[in-house]
């Protein structure tokens, strides 16, 4: 299981994913040149919901289709210091799944 996390720092903001940096797969979509956020819904957040959802899933198309809903259900929910387990983005993809 992968867990994956965020922190503000000194030096700025910190994601993820078992210890090691997350990339923001602007291969896939840029929503933002700014990097990651969350807290909040917006271009920033939606890039880190991006990238978590690729890393996870493993599939770009299913990815962004999903990332607008699990910025705004996930990510704009997200306190200053974070973590996400592979299990948590499960069971939020179960529920943004059902509500489509």
């Amino acid at each position: 299981m992968k867990v994956y996390a965020g922190d503000r720092t000194i030096d700025g903001i910190e994601v993820t994913v078992d210890g090691k940096p997350l990339p923001e797969r602007y291969d896939i979509k840029q929503f933002t040149d700014l990097g990651f956020e969350w807290t909040y819904e917006g271009a920033s957040p939606q890039q880190l919901a991006l990238a978590i959802l690729a890393d996870h899933l493993d599939d770009p198309e299913e990815s962004l289709k999903s990332s607008a809903a699990f910025m705004k259900a996930v990510i704009s929910e997200l306190s200053n210091e974070w973590q996400l387990s592979s299990a948590d983005i499960d069971e939020a993809l179960k529920k943004i799944r059902a509500d489509r």
